[in-house]
């Protein structure tokens, strides 16, 4: 599969698109996100097109990975439900040495991947996958389900799959 969109490298940018490049790769994601030449890899390329939209998807992204109160186990939960749901292996590639590296096991990993059954000891994060995969599957929650967590868990739970379904959909559609 061939990309379809062409690297913008930081030499071609005009004074708008290199602020939202500068701004990027400054932050704590920033060193990842770079190639060789100096691109932006994954969504964030993408994000490039359109500064006045690409400045505030990028910044909820990073909202939701270093400023919510979702633990980091958490969080790489939801992620990789979203990137096994969409097929993301973008998103799988980046976050699965993420979550092992946050104590999941392989077997987790995988089955995160490929939405098998997984039983977690942890009653939150149990309740975190549950609610996450009928998100992906549903795109609603029953009572039960939006009672398993506290309600600002749950506001920042919903944001994250759905932050991380548009990046799916855009690494998907743009072929990254």
């Amino acid at each position: 599969m061939t990309a379809r969109l062409r690297r913008a490298l930081p030499h071609d940018l005009d004074a708008e698109t290199r602020t939202l490049y500068d701004k990027i790769t400054s932050g704590p994601r920033g060193g990842f996100m770079v190639d060789g030449e100096g691109g932006l890899t994954g969504p964030f390329n993408a994000m490039l097109l359109s500064p006045p939209v690409g400045d505030p998807l990028q910044e909820l992204g990073a909202a939701l990975r270093y400023r919510s109160t979702l633990t980091g186990r958490a969080r790489e939960l939801a992620i990789l439900v979203v990137a096994g749901h969409q097929d993301s292996a973008f998103e799988q590639a980046a976050h699965e040495p993420i979550a092992r590296h946050l104590g999941f096991t392989e077997e987790q990993v995988r089955a995160l991947r490929d939405g098998s059954p997984l039983t977690l000891p942890d009653p939150g994060e149990a309740a975190v996958l549950a609610v996450a995969r009928a998100l992906v599957t549903k795109g609603d929650l029953d009572d039960e389900e939006y009672a398993a967590l506290g309600e600002r868990e749950l506001f920042e739970l919903t944001t994250l799959v759905g932050y991380y379904t548009t990046l799916a959909l855009q690494l998907r559609v743009f072929r990254v």
